[in-house]
Order: C-alpha cells, then sequence, then structure tokens
C-alpha cells in the first residue's frame, strides 16, 4: 500500500512539472543591461501594458519590465497609479536606449511622456537605475530574443 502512495506522489509530481513547463509563460526572463543582470517581466498584452508597474510600492534593483508594442510607435508613458519612481528607456528594433528619463517622480502624473522617435520596445526600472549602471544612449538591452505581442 505504502508503494503505491508513493507512486501515485510520482506521477502526481512529474505531471505537475510537465504541466508547468508545457504551459509556461514568457512572465519573466534574465537579460544583461550596462552590468546589471536583470530580472525581465514581459508586458505583452494591451491589460498588461495598461497595468505596468502601477500599484508596486518598491521596485527591487534588478528588476525591469519590457512592455512589448505591435508596432513601432510614440509610445507615452504615465504615472497612473504608480507608488515609486522609475527610470524609462525607449528602445529601438534592435534593443539600444534610444531616450530616456530618469527618477520620474509618481507626483508627474498626468503629464505623458514620449520618445524623440517612434519604437517597439519600451523598458522601466527603479530610479537611478540609469545612473548607478552608466545607461546610456546606444546601450544595448541583451536578452536572448526580443518577445512579440500576445493577441
Amino acid at each position: 500500500m505504502n508503494r503505491f502512495f508513493i507512486g501515485l506522489l510520482a506521477v502526481m509530481t512529474a505531471s505537475i512539472v510537465f504541466t508547468m513547463l508545457l504551459y509556461r509563460t514568457p512572465d519573466a526572463a534574465t537579460a544583461q543591461f550596462g552590468d546589471m543582470s536583470l530580472r525581465v517581466e514581459y508586458a505583452l498584452t494591451e491589460s498588461a501594458r495598461e497595468k505596468g508597474l502601477s500599484g508596486r510600492a518598491h521596485i527591487p534593483e534588478n528588476y525591469a519590465m519590457l512592455f512589448t508594442f505591435p508596432n513601432a510607435d510614440y509610445q507615452g508613458f504615465w504615472m497612473k497609479d504608480m507608488l515609486a519612481p522609475i527610470d524609462i528607456f525607449w528602445l529601438d528594433n534592435k534593443g539600444r536606449v534610444i531616450s530616456i528619463i530618469s527618477n520620474l517622480a509618481t507626483s508627474t502624473y498626468p503629464n505623458v511622456f514620449y520618445p524623440p522617435v517612434p519604437v517597439q520596445y519600451v523598458l522601466e526600472t527603479a530610479a537611478g537605475f540609469a545612473r548607478n549602471h552608466s545607461i546610456t544612449i546606444g546601450t544595448p538591452l541583451l536578452l536572448k530574443n526580443f518577445p512579440t505581442v500576445l493577441k
């Protein structure tokens, strides 16, 4: 009887692990940005992009959210419902920084901030990240693959 339960537990555990691997989504990945390895959360859907980092009281130094849009455009960002200041990086189609706003305060809402040219990718990090890690125009965000928008 004991062997039966151990076998059943092993089969259930294997099923759970297989299901997690099969249906996992690209919620988080590791990227290199300047001298820092970042845990990156993707905002691939319209609802995820609308929510962004709002409602989070703290953003870790090694954490970022990458916003991916269906097309390059003048992607505007604001600080609606934000609880912590951030740095915003607008990236070209190769992941290189083309524009930065550092230490964007929550009090700037309802102002909207735009890049100088159309972009398809935007990265948000904790405030001060650009300064602390010497991120400048041209710095690449190194990911194995940039994600595409989910429908």
